[in-house]
C-alpha cells in the first residue's frame, strides 16, 4: 500500500483536520478567538490551493478504493472548501455580537468540513457513512448554539431527532445492500449487482436518508426551523457546503453505484421528488414573512433544480448539477451574509420582511448587494443564478424530460414573487422607524462584495473559473 499516495489524494481534508486539532489546541489554552479564526481562514485557503491541481490531474482511488481523486471529487471539494472560506469570514462580526465568536466553534465548523471532503470523495458506503455522519454531528452541535432561546433550542433539537431517524434508513439501507452484494465498495457494489428486493430495498432506504440530507420534499420539514434557530452565517454554512458535499456524493453513488450508469431504475424517482420539492418548496416560499424562513424554503426548491439535473442521469446533467453548486455557493453565501449584517443590530428585529423597510437607502451597498444575489437566486439574467438553471434545465430537455424541465421553468418564475418582494420593501416602503445600523468591518464587506462581483462576472461569462473544466468533468464522471 502506498500511503504517500493515499495521504496526497486526501491532503485538503488533512490540512482542514490539522487545522481543527490546532484550533482546538489554542482555545483549551485560551488564545483568543480571533487568533482561531485566522488560523481558520489561512487552513481552509491553504486545503482550497492543495485542491486545484487534483482536478486536472489524474483519477483514481485512495485507501483500497474507500475515496476518488480527481475530477468530481476534487471539483466537489473545491466548491466545499470555497462555502467554508466565505462562511468563516463574514462569521466573525456576526458571532461577536451574539457572544458566540469562541474558537471551539471555529473548530467544530473545521471537523464539519473534513467530513463534507470524506462525503465528497467517498467510493465506499462506509467512507460514505462516516463523512455524513461526522459532518451532520457537528451540524447538530452548530444548530442549538444560540441554546438560551427556544428557535434555537427547537432547531438542535428537531436536526438531531430527525436527522438520527434518517440515519436508521440509511444504515439499514446500507445493511441491506451489503446483504445483496456482499460488497460496500461503489464499483464492486455496481459488478456484483443483480436485480433483488433486497437490494431494491437498500438502494431505496439509502436514497431516503440522501433525500433527507438534502432537504427534499417529504423529507425537507426540518429545514425551516433548523435554518431560522442556526446564527445566519452558519446557516449559510449548512444551505451551501453540507448541500453541496450531500449532492457530489449523491453523483458518485448514482454513476459508481447504482445499477445502470445513466441513472437506472431511480430515474423515475427523482423526477417526482424533483417535482415536490420544486412545487412545493417555491409555493410555501411564497406566503413566508420571515426572510430565513423563506431563504430555507427557496433552499428546498433549489434542491429540487438540482435533482432535474441528476434525473437528466447524463454527463451533461452531472455537469450542469456542479456548475449549479458553484453559482448557488457564491449567490446563497452572499444573501445570508447580507440578512446577516442586518441582523447584528440587536434590538432590532430583522426576521420580518417588513423590518427591511426602507432599507435600500439607509445601507445602499448592502441593498443593492443583497439585490444582485435575489436576482441571481431568482435565475434572472445576467446573473449566476440564470446561467446555472439553464445547464440543469438543458440537460434535462436533451435527456428527453421536457415536462420535467417545463414545471422546473414554471417554479423558477413563479419564485420571482417572493424574492422581489423584499426589493420591494428595500426601495419602495417607507421604512417605519428610525435606527442607526452599525457598520460593518472591511474583511466583512470585502467579501459579501467579492462574492457580488462573482455572481455578475460568471452570470456574463459563464465558465467556471477554470476553462473547459465542465468537459473535464464530463470525461471523468464515470470513472
Amino acid at each position: 500500500m502506498n500511503y504517500t499516495h493515499d495521504l496526497l489524494a486526501f491532503l485538503p481534508g488533512i490540512i482542514i483536520a490539522v487545522t481543527g486539532l490546532l484550533a482546538l489546541l489554542l482555545d483549551a489554552y485560551k488564545k483568543s478567538a480571533d487568533t482561531v479564526y485566522a488560523l481558520s481562514i489561512a487552513g481552509i485557503f491553504a486545503a482550497l490551493v492543495a485542491v486545484f491541481p487534483a482536478m486536472f490531474g489524474e483519477t483514481g482511488v485512495a485507501f483500497s478504493g474507500m475515496i476518488v481523486y480527481g475530477g468530481v471529487g476534487s471539483f466537489g471539494s473545491a466548491v466545499v472548501l470555497a462555502g467554508t472560506l466565505f462562511c468563516v469570514m463574514i462569521s466573525r462580526d456576526y458571532l461577536n455580537e451574539l457572544h458566540l465568536h469562541d474558537g471551539s466553534v471555529y473548530a467544530m465548523i473545521l471537523f464539519a468540513t473534513v467530513g463534507m471532503l470524506a462525503l465528497a470523495t467517498s467510493n465506499d458506503l462506509i467512507s460514505f457513512f462516516l463523512g455524513l455522519e461526522t459532518m451532520s454531528i457537528c451540524l447538530f452541535v452548530l444548530a442549538g448554539l444560540i441554546s438560551e432561546e427556544k428557535t434555537g433550542a427547537e432547531a438542535a433539537l428537531k436536526y438531531f431527532l430527525l436527522g438520527a431517524f434518517a440515519t436508521g434508513f440509511l444504515l439499514y439501507g446500507i445493511a441491506l445492500i451489503y446483504g445483496a452484494t456482499g460488497h460496500t465498495n461503489f464499483n464492486e457494489i455496481a459488478a456484483a449487482a443483480e436485480p433483488s428486493l433486497l437490494l431494491l430495498g437498500g438502494s431505496g432506504l439509502l436514497l431516503v436518508g440522501i433525500f433527507f440530507k438534502l432537504g427534499a420534499v417529504p423529507f425537507h420539514m426540518w429545514t425551516p426551523d433548523v435554518y431560522e434557530g442556526t446564527p445566519t452565517t452558519l446557516t449559510a454554512f449548512m444551505a451551501t457546503a453540507a448541500k453541496s458535499a450531500t449532492f457530489v456524493a449523491f453523483i458518485l453513488i448514482m454513476t459508481r453505484m447504482l445499477p445502470g450508469a445513466e441513472g437506472g431504475d431511480w430515474t423515475n424517482v427523482i423526477q417526482v421528488i424533483a417535482i415536490l420539492t420544486m412545487i412545493i418548496g417555491n409555493l410555501i416560499a411564497l406566503v413566508q414573512d420571515n426572510v430565513k424562513r423563506m431563504l430555507a424554503y427557496s433552499s428546498i426548491a433549489h434542491a429540487g433544480y438540482l435533482l432535474v439535473g441528476l434525473a437528466a442521469g447524463t454527463a451533461e446533467g452531472y455537469s450542469g448539477v456542479l456548475y449549479y453548486l458553484f453559482a448557488y455557493t457564491l449567490m446563497n453565501v452572499g444573501a445570508f451574509g447580507v440578512i446577516a449584517f442586518y441582523e447584528r443590530n440587536r434590538g432590532i428585529d430583522f426576521t420580518s420582511i417588513e423590518s427591511y423597510a426602507g432599507l435600500g437607502f439607509k445601507m445602499p451597498v448592502m441593498g443593492v448587494m443583497l439585490s444582485i444575489f435575489l436576482f441571481s437566486l431568482a435565475g434572472i439574467p445576467p446573473f449566476v443564478g440564470f446561467i446555472g438553471k439553464y445547464y440543469v434545465f438543458a440537460a434535462a430537455v436533451n435527456a428527453g424530460l421536457i415536462p420535467l424541465a417545463i414545471i422546473g421553468v414554471l417554479a423558477s418564475a413563479a419564485s420571482v414573487y417572493y424574492y422581489l418582494r423584499v426589493m420591494v420593501y428595500l426601495y419602495f416602503k417607507e421604512a417605519h422607524k428610525e435606527f442607526k445600523l452599525k457598520t460593518p468591518s472591511m474583511l466583512f464587506t470585502s467579501t459579501l462584495a467579492f462574492l457580488a462581483i462573482l455572481t455578475v462576472y460568471y452570470g456574463v461569462e459563464p465558465v467556471l473559473p477554470f476553462s473547459g473544466l465542465i468537459e473535464l468533468i464530463s470525461s471523468y464522471y464515470t470513472i
